[in-house]
């Protein structure tokens, strides 16, 4: 099957193209550092409230970044509206092609998300209440877990999808899409980069006032905090598995020097962070506390940055023989509207000057010229076949059917009779 090449809408955009770009690049990584802590912060709470069986000070654990996880889903929420709808605006023909073609998956996100809202919450506010129901508790939370960790396997899947067009004739619903392109890869990828992140979190967090009124964890902060930086260290590392993973597993039509240039830069300052973090776990003492965080956090940020930039231009090098594509079809559907519009003009000065068959005909002339054929057929074929009988035309249009496979099928019309009937008398005399 050949690649479906749609044509564009034809409308301005907002703004400089480059300039939203930028936009969304910088959108996006504010979005995803919400949304690997909200991820992250899930699975550690579960985990540790899992621990909290061996040892109590894991169940304050657990309480503690629980109460993070609500305020980190809201932003997660809120800035992902910003690089949602520029992605709408620049690349509106795959990212609606994708979002139809992933089918009810896609539209499962909003209630998944307010479901998961609505779990974490009560599970934030039943701590107490439901301590000696663990069980019970605990479930909630893994309701929740499930729930974020199949989200972003629909987004991935969905962004992923857009990327390849040449291979949306495969895809038939959600599940089929997970195997075009290198969907699993990504999305392992993502999910050790919001473990790393959230370690990261609850060591700023350890040292910052928030942890005042859980005494257990101030006194254990030491012990907690190098405990993170070793997972996140870990994870990190991991990342050196991942990352080639996914950069071998992406399709070629992406790749190119500048990709492998961010990455490598990305590469650099993330190798930089873990030597201080290898340096934290060694040093850290209660007086001289996380002292590296903020440059570690600093360059782990350069390097989402270079990640980040480095998937934009493995979108717009993948895209970008089909954007040609697109964008000549689009100047050739452009240049047909104009030939039916002087078409119709044509019309008018033929018919002098104007009757109700010929101003009714007016939404009609998208579709049909004088004798060029556009999305239906033409004035001077349709006069051949209903030639002195506009009553047949008039039936045509009311319920139509689909005589010839190259042609749509007409959608029926609702006008009155006597409206059908002077548009089918303009149309046989016309020509």
């Amino acid at each position: 099957m050949k690649t479906p090449i749609p044509h564009d809408i034809p409308l301005p955009l907002p703004a400089a193209e480059g300039f939203l770009k930028i936009l969304l690049v910088v959108s996006f990584i504010a979005h995803i550092l919400f949304v690997n802590l909200m991820v992250g912060g899930s699975l550690f709470t579960l985990y540790y409230q899992w621990k909290a069986k061996q040892k109590k000070l894991y169940d304050d654990l657990a309480q503690f970044i629980a109460q993070t996880i609500t305020v980190n889903k809201s932003m997660a929420v809120v800035l992902g509206v910003a690089p949602l709808l520029l992605i709408n605006v620049l690349y509106t023909v795959w990212f609606y092609s994708s979002n139809a073609l992933t089918g009810i998956a896609w539209i499962l996100v909003i209630p998944l998300v307010a479901i998961a809202f609505l779990l974490t919450y009560l599970h934030k506010y039943t701590w107490e209440k439901w301590r000696n129901q663990r069980t019970l508790h605990m479930s909630i939370m893994g309701v929740a877990v499930l729930i974020f960790l199949f989200i972003p396997l629909i987004f991935l899947a969905n962004v992923n999808l857009m990327l390849f067009p040449d291979r949306w004739s495969e895809a038939k619903g959600f599940f089929s899409t997970l195997l075009i392109g290198n969907v699993f890869p990504r999305y392992f990828h993502f999910l050790a980069a919001s473990i790393a992140v959230t370690a990261l979190f609850l060591v700023w967090m350890l040292k910052t006032k928030w942890t005042a009124s859980y005494k257990t964890l101030l006194d254990q902060r030491v012990t907690l905090a190098r405990e993170f930086y070793k997972i996140a260290l870990g994870i990190s590392l991991a990342q050196f598995f991942f990352g080639p993973l996914l950069l071998f597993t992406l399709p070629k039509v992406g790749l190119s020097g500048s990709l492998y240039l961010a990455i490598g830069c990305g590469v650099f300052f993330a190798a930089f962070a873990m030597h201080l973090m290898a340096k934290e776990i060694k040093t850290l003492t209660d007086t001289q506390f996380a002292q590296r965080i903020l440059p570690i956090s600093i360059l782990m940020t350069l390097t989402v940055l270079f990640m980040a930039s480095g998937r934009h231009l493995y979108r717009e090098n993948a895209l970008a023989s089909h954007k040609e594509a697109v964008r000549q079809k689009t100047e050739a559907y452009q240049a047909k509207v104009k030939e039916a519009q002087l078409a119709a003009s044509e019309i008018e000065a033929l018919a002098g000057g104007g009757n109700r068959g010929q101003k009714l005909f007016q939404s009609c002339a998208g579709c049909h010229a004088k004798d060029t054929r556009l999305v239906g057929p033409p004035l001077t074929e349709i006069a051949k076949i209903y030639e002195g009988n506009p009553a047949g035309i008039v039936a045509w249009a009311k319920a139509p059917g689909k005589k010839r496979a190259d042609y749509p099928q007409m959608p029926p019309m609702t006008l009155p009779d006597e409206d059908l009937k002077a548009i089918a008398e303009y149309m046989l005399g016309s020509h």
